[in-house]
């Protein structure tokens, strides 16, 4: 059975802007140190299988779902 190829850095931080999080936003939901992250982003060290397919999932369904349009520039009278 063939691995699949690991997720890059630059998916990763493309996966992070398409879900509208910054690093310290996945730290806090994966509950892990901010360093962590930012060594997955620099690509110090290897992004996790699962985490790759769940930030891929993620990335996916928003991009697929974009935020309506209606309320742009919506103030409260």
């Amino acid at each position: 059975m063939e691995k699949e190829p690991a997720m890059t850095p630059a998916r990763f931080t493309e996966c992070l802007l398409h879900i509208r999080w910054t690093p310290i936003n996945l730290a806090s939901a994966l509950q892990c140190h901010l360093s962590w992250v930012e060594a997955l982003e620099a690509g110090n060290e290897e992004i996790p299988a699962d985490l790759a397919a769940w930030l891929e999932t993620l990335a996916q369904a928003h991009e697929a779902l974009p935020p309506p349009t209606t309320y742009r520039g919506k103030m409260s009278e």
